[in-house]
């Protein structure tokens, strides 16, 4: 018994030993699967995963394998089976740092924890063209998007807009959302911007203007089709202005353009004039139904603190600085227009 003593000792201490070593590679093996940083690092930048809405946790192992945005995929699939992830897909855009380990990546998309999208919304003249831009943005479908903005009772019901005035709702700008925003999500976002821009105090100009918040998305379209020019704005705002407390029509040139259909023009000619349509500021007083661009804030700010003066005509001014001359007489703005036509002639342009 004694004899044995030594080699049962031995026995037993080789045992602990291949005991512990197999305890400490459970816990390693334990460590590399949870928490060792499993996000491959990027050279172009930061890592975005996209889940679509309505994908299915196949086309989710598939994204990761295809883009190798995992260090080992083989590590993710098997934690994310033990926690139920392939039942919990949530569509999105999400960030994925190289810091990530597959508890942190499974935690992030089990809470749909994703990142949002900043774009910069750019002034547009036709419906299609919002839908266009917001589709390269968001997962946003740009067919339900120009069927809502086609969708009359839904925009007056809404909105209290229709179909001609909703573009008024769009403030070209910073907007912030998360990828997969649907069409409705985005047009009330959208709406949630209009609402912040038109605080109490622009709303008490506007009235003061007597003109609704419609109307001064309306004139600042046209104002800023006119001219970039900044300092500009305000006094052809105030032109304009002029023209209706005097009953007198715009005779703004980019409404014909719109009316036409061809902003490209560069010299709009006496049977432009003619075209039928409501948009012919030519033909009909008043403001035309609706906006001929998204106005953006600069614009409508113009509108809503125009300069205070008697001028009644402007045109632009020779030599292509952007600026315009202004007239308070008829006879003043036919020589101011005289220049700018002989301009035009000078470099051949007649169209």
């Amino acid at each position: 018994m004694t004899s044995s003593s030594p080699v049962l000792r031995r026995w037993l201490l080789q045992f602990l030993l291949l005991l512990g070593v197999l305890v400490l590679a459970g816990l390693l093996g334990t460590w590399y699967v949870l928490r060792k940083p499993n996000v491959r690092p990027s050279a172009y930048g930061p890592a975005y995963l996209f889940i679509g809405t309505g994908t299915d946790y196949g086309a989710v192992l598939d994204s990761l394998r295809k883009y190798e945005l995992l260090r080992n995929p083989a590590t993710f699939e098997w934690l994310a089976e033990r926690r139920g992830y392939p039942a919990q897909v949530k569509p999105g855009r999400y960030l994925l740092t190289p810091d990530l380990d597959n508890m942190a990546l499974l935690d992030l998309l089990l809470r749909g924890d994703q990142d949002t999208v900043a774009f910069q919304l750019d002034a547009f003249k036709y419906k299609p063209q919002l839908a266009r831009q917001v589709a390269r943005q968001l997962e946003t479908d740009s067919v339900e998007l120009r069927r809502l903005l086609q969708n009359n009772a839904l925009l007056r019901r809404r909105y209290r807009l229709d179909t001609t005035t909703v573009l008024t709702m769009f403030l070209p700008g910073p907007y912030r959302l998360v990828w997969n925003t649907s069409a409705q999500e985005f047009l009330d976002s959208a709406a949630a911007v209009h609402r912040r821009f038109w605080t109490r105090q622009r709303r008490q100009r506007a009235d003061s203007l007597r003109l609704s918040p419609t109307q001064v998305h309306v004139l600042a379209s046209i104002v800023q089709r006119e001219t970039a020019m900044k300092e500009d704005k305000p006094l052809i705002a105030g032109v304009y202005l002029n023209r209706l407390r005097r009953g007198m029509r715009l005779q703004a040139d980019p409404t014909l353009l719109w009316a036409i259909g061809n902003f490209g023009v560069k010299r709009v000619l006496n049977r432009d004039k003619l075209v039928d349509s409501p948009y012919n500021t030519y033909k009909h007083k008043g403001l035309p139904p609706g906006p001929i661009t998204s106005a953006n804030r600069q614009s409508l700010d113009a509108v809503l603190q125009p300069a205070r003066h008697e001028y009644l005509f402007f045109c632009a001014r020779p030599g292509g600085s952007g600026y315009s001359d202004f007239a308070e007489t008829f006879a003043e703005h036919k020589r101011n227009a005289r220049k700018y036509q002989r301009w035009l002639d000078s470099l051949g342009v007649k169209r």
